[in-house]
């Protein structure tokens, strides 16, 4: 496809979470985008990210319940897990989305340029020897799988994520490093699987951003289904063995399984595309933005995974509407990151949204703290799930964070998002009546007890 004679209004190098919002909205806003992506649209979160580690979640999911039908009176029995049959099924998920984000591509008129690209100047990108030019460049090239100094990762029995994505056999054992989101979620999944899951983690809690009583919570679920961890415990190396790793730990500890998981984060993709030689300012390879996401280059912004802010695809999309909004001339408001809900799709599921207890207390103080438990919930009988709803209030004021552990409370988290995103007050969500039988009663009865008014709860 030749370039466009005259400079597009956007030119968007990367087709992920961030550049395709970016690209949309800017279309929608009746703006001329170059959109550039090397791999395929839709980026790590479609192909390599959110969508295959839910659908292997939701798979392990059927397991368990197939494993454990008799609770429920049904008689079940789990015959064994067929990876190619998983992977399939997978497979099929992403494909359906793909297609229809190429659509979208398609109906939006977008210029779509498949190929590696280069920043060559403030207002240029360059593909495969061809110059496009913009009146504005959006930089939103992602993230990779981080490893640690001198952990070599081989593909085969020391993996990332994006190996873990496409195995063909499920491993006997496995050892995960970094018991953060990524790390919790492939342990749920395997454990459901029937492997032998150890995560190791170098700081004192399993999902150590989380407020700590929804870690503990989680640790307490993943104890009861004899997911091992170990915590405070800094990873020193690993050797090959005949049938798998040795890893060993800084304490002197040794475990050996059959492969080793590395999921100690992700980092930014940004070197070798030009950045530096352009001038756009960096740290520890993170592109540098205020917060309408410029960079210190009048023409560029950038978003998502590559730039220091939660590395999130929802919150790649939001960065990347407020930048065509901005480009396109309209008054858009920064993004306030407390208020974007996080979820850990384990089993049971970590939700939140704004503060943690700590966090709330550095900035008010003294907070006012409560916490129902899911034991009340009748929805949550029937699932037999355990966990709880924490809320945390400023004094006086509204509530600031709300944290939730148990099955499927991620689907709760929009209903807390708003109450932190609208500063409301335990009263003003207590005089709501949610629905019954249903866990989203639960967030009610929180707001309903933190009023002074509990129902079921001991007040």
């Amino acid at each position: 496809m030749s370039a466009p004679t005259s400079p597009a209004d956007l030119v968007i190098l990367g087709g992920g979470s961030g550049g395709y919002a970016a690209a949309f909205r800017a279309s929608e806003l009746g703006l001329n985008v170059v959109l550039i992506e090397k791999d395929k649209v839709g980026g790590t979160c479609l192909h390599r990210g959110c969508i295959p580690t839910k659908a292997l979640l939701h798979a392990g999911e059927v397991a368990d319940l197939a494993r454990e039908g008799e609770q429920f009176g049904v008689k079940t029995s789990l015959a064994g897990i067929d990876m190619d049959g998983v992977n399939n099924y997978k497979n099929g998920v992403i494909s359906k989305l793909y297609k229809g984000l190429q659509g979208l591509v398609k109906a939006r008129k977008i210029t779509y340029v498949e190929g590696e690209g280069r920043l060559t100047s403030p207002t240029t990108v360059e593909v495969d020897g061809q110059t496009y030019e913009g009146k504005h460049v959006l930089l939103a090239t992602g993230s990779y799988p981080r490893s640690l100094p001198g952990l070599e990762i081989d593909g085969t029995k020391v993996i990332t994520s994006d190996h873990a994505l496409d195995l063909d056999r499920v491993p006997s054992s496995a050892i995960i490093l970094g018991g953060g989101v990524i790390g919790c979620e492939f342990a749920s999944a395997w454990k459901s699987f029937g492997v032998d899951v150890t995560i190791v983690e170098a700081l004192p809690h399993l999902v150590p951003l989380e407020d700590e009583a929804a870690s503990k919570l989680l640790e307490r679920a993943f104890r009861r289904r004899k997911i091992g961890f170990e915590l405070g415990s800094r990873f020193s190396g690993v050797q090959s063995t005949e049938n798998g790793v040795k890893v060993s730990l800084e304490n002197g500890k040794e475990i050996e399984a059959e492969l080793l998981l590395v999921a100690v984060g992700r980092g930014p993709v940004s070197s070798g595309l030009g950045y530096e030689e352009v001038g756009v300012a960096m740290e520890r390879g993170y592109v540098l933005v205020d917060e309408y996401m410029r960079t210190n280059i009048p023409t560029i912004s950038a978003v998502g995974d590559l730039v220091p802010t939660l590395q999130l695809a929802h919150v790649g999309f939001g960065e990347g509407i407020l930048v065509a909004e901005r480009v396109a001339g309209l008054e858009p408001a920064p993004i306030d990151y407390a208020g974007v809900p996080r979820i850990t799709y384990s089993d049971p599921e970590v939700a939140s949204v704004g503060l943690t207890e700590e966090q709330a207390k550095e900035r008010y103080g003294e907070v006012k703290t409560l916490t129902y438990d899911l034991a009340g919930n009748g929805r949550s009988q029937i699932l037999k799930t355990t966990g709880a709803v924490k809320l945390v209030q400023a004094p006086d004021g509204p509530v600031v964070g709300i944290h939730m552990v148990g099955s499927r409370v991620g689907e709760l988290i929009a209903e807390a998002q708003l109450i932190y995103n609208w500063e409301a007050e335990a009263d003003d969500v207590a005089s709501l009546i949610h629905p019954h039988p249903t866990q989203s009663e639960a967030l009610g009865e929180a707001h309903l007890a933190l009023a002074g008014k509990p129902l079921h709860l001991h007040g």
